[in-house]
């Protein structure tokens, strides 16, 4: 009798080493194949320069209040009165110490009334008041010559004396000139003995 064989299908046994279908249907993160698809990223490469945006326009400080604006007034006008004041130098001694004390208490009270303005229109963020600059560099030119005058006064003193009262007893062109020389001489006896003086 002959051997009998099964009956031969179409179908042959999987082979171990065919792909797989993928256990789970394919979602948007995953390729046909099953594979996670790559996570999307900024893409490498140039990109656009940021263009620089126009500059912002400075707003304008809103303008000080009346009472700074007169404070500054009355600051820049005893500046000016400091000023004047040296205008009326006299060689007198006595009465020229007066003209340069009331000449530094005047540009000392100009200094302080400028300077007070400025700093609480700073705080009350409003511009500056007008005058207050001017007026403070005035008052500081004031004070400045006072203090070097006195100081000249301090050093200086009786020489400063002589010299005005010769020039007002000088007559004539020639005296004044003549006075001028003592002085000029006397100062630099004076300028000299006080070098001397120092190196000692």
């Amino acid at each position: 009798m002959p051997p009998t064989h099964p009956p031969r299908t179409d179908e042959s046994p999987p082979d171990a080493f065919s792909p797989q279908p993928p256990l789970y249907p394919p979602g948007p993160d995953t390729q046909p194949d099953g594979a996670a698809r790559p996570a999307a990223g900024p893409q490498a490469g140039p990109g656009p320069v940021p263009q620089a945006g126009p500059a912002v326009a400075r707003v304008p400080l809103p303008p000080a209040d009346p009472a700074l604006q007169h404070r500054s007034v009355a600051a820049l006008f005893v500046a000016m009165l400091s000023l004047a004041g040296l205008l009326g130098f006299n060689f007198n001694l006595h009465r020229a110490i007066l003209i340069v004390v009331y000449a530094l208490l005047a540009g000392a009270m100009a200094l302080w009334l400028s300077l007070s303005a400025i700093t609480r229109a700073r705080r009350n963020r409003t511009a500056r008041p007008r005058g207050s600059v001017a007026a403070t560099v005035i008052a500081g030119v004031g004070i400045g010559l006072s203090a070097a005058m006195l100081l000249a006064f301090a050093v200086f003193g009786k020489q400063l004396t002589a010299y005005g009262q010769c020039l007002s007893g000088a007559g004539t062109i020639s005296a004044q000139q003549s006075c001028y020389s003592q002085f000029s001489h006397t100062l630099s006896h004076q300028i000299s003995g006080l070098g001397s003086g120092s190196h000692r």
